[in-house]
């Protein structure tokens, strides 16, 4: 008989997998992937690296979860998927007890991001750090890092901006009180596309390197931000000015949850595989190409579940008839949760990693 782990931490990165399963999105708000029971650290304070070329657009920094810990995904500079597209930060909101994550997109509108101020030309409401004009990007120098030498379309004008605190997430004790807007909704129900492949890429390089997480840095970040997605090192590489606050965790952070209430899951055979949606292109070749990928990729994971629940499986018999002690049975099961979250969490990123080669789809 399985005994279920006495510390059950968060694998709800099936539910943002899911979220992610469409590129375009033209009539459904944006979709929450993550709750946790206790807030995310203060943004850090930092110097923004400069815009390593034309077309690139700012992506702030935000803390992110892995399962037990925030960790610190940096601020980076990301070409825009599409001219005209900007990018809507993702942020973390108060809601029924629990802190759920909102994730980011492109769009050609700005959408809600929490009110939160994470600097830069994002100081909770739309963005001023640079405008779409005749299908270039033109940066306001008053906000954002531009070397003139090399980018030359710029305007300055600035706006009157007072940072009150470097809270990271809206509602709750200590949150902020800002609601979205009409235009904010509309931006959200609105064509959008999740983050392109070199953000999940930078996301992925962040969640594996201890030192961004919370715990290990205490809100002070040794990466801050960085020139390029996915370059962690180098001379574009921006460490932490200070901690925006002061960081107390609750001593047991496993109180996490996958949004909409269900239980984390503990083993393979806790996870619920669900088939992305048909490929829908406009153009019936690309669209057979991209299905093909998709169950192709589909029957490996299916696999790897397969192979892993019969591993786990035996294990536990194994434990049966050794009699195991309940030392022994709690940490087979914390080794088949950790085990049963890196398979889903590669499997979310497999999968947002092959919808990001597919051109958005029509509705």
């Amino acid at each position: 008989m399985r005994v279920k782990t006495f510390r059950v931490l968060l694998c709800a990165v099936a539910v943002m997998a899911m979220s992610c399963m469409s590129l375009a999105v033209p009539a459904a708000p944006v979709a929450v992937g993550i709750s946790v029971s206790f807030g995310p650290p203060a943004l850090p304070v930092y110097e923004q690296p400069v815009c390593p070329g034309d077309g690139y657009l700012w992506t702030p920094g935000y803390w992110a979860w892995d399962g037990d810990d925030y960790y610190w995904v940096p601020g980076t500079w990301v070409l825009a998927p599409e001219v005209g597209y900007l990018w809507t930060p993702p942020w973390w909101g108060w809601e029924n007890g629990l802190f759920l994550f909102h994730d980011g997109f492109w769009g050609p509108e700005i959408g809600f991001y929490g009110g939160i101020d994470y600097g830069f030309g994002y100081f909770g409401v739309g963005f001023v750090g640079g405008r779409w004009d005749g299908g270039h990007f033109f940066y306001n120098r008053a906000f954002v890092n531009i070397n003139e030498v090399n980018i030359h379309n710029v305007y300055n004008e600035t706006v009157v901006h007072e940072t009150v605190n470097h809270v990271a997430y809206n509602g709750g004790p200590g949150g902020i009180t800002a609601r979205p807007t009409p235009q904010e909704e509309a931006a959200a129900r609105g064509p959008h596309v999740p983050p392109v492949a070199a953000q999940n890429r930078h996301a992925e390089t962040a969640m594996g390197n201890r030192e961004l997480k919370a715990s290990v840095n205490q809100g002070k970040p040794p990466i801050a931000a960085t020139g390029r997605a996915g370059e962690f090192s180098g001379h574009d590489v921006v460490a932490s000015r200070e901690a925006g606050g002061e960081y107390h965790p609750p001593a047991d952070r496993g109180g996490a949850h996958p949004a909409g209430g269900a239980a984390a899951p503990v083993h393979a055979s806790d996870l619920h595989m669900t088939h992305p949606p048909a490929p829908n292109t406009g153009d019936a070749k690309l669209d057979s190409k991209y299905q093909k990928q998709q169950d192709k990729l589909y029957a490996k994971q299916q696999k790897e579940q397969m192979k892993l629940q019969q591993q786990q499986d035996k294990e536990h018999l194994q434990a049966d008839k050794a009699k195991a002690g309940d030392a022994q049975r709690q940490q087979m099961e914390q080794r088949h949760q950790q085990q049963t979250q890196h398979l889903q969490q590669q499997h979310m990123q497999e999968q947002q990693h092959l919808q990001s080669r597919q051109p958005p789809g029509r509705r």
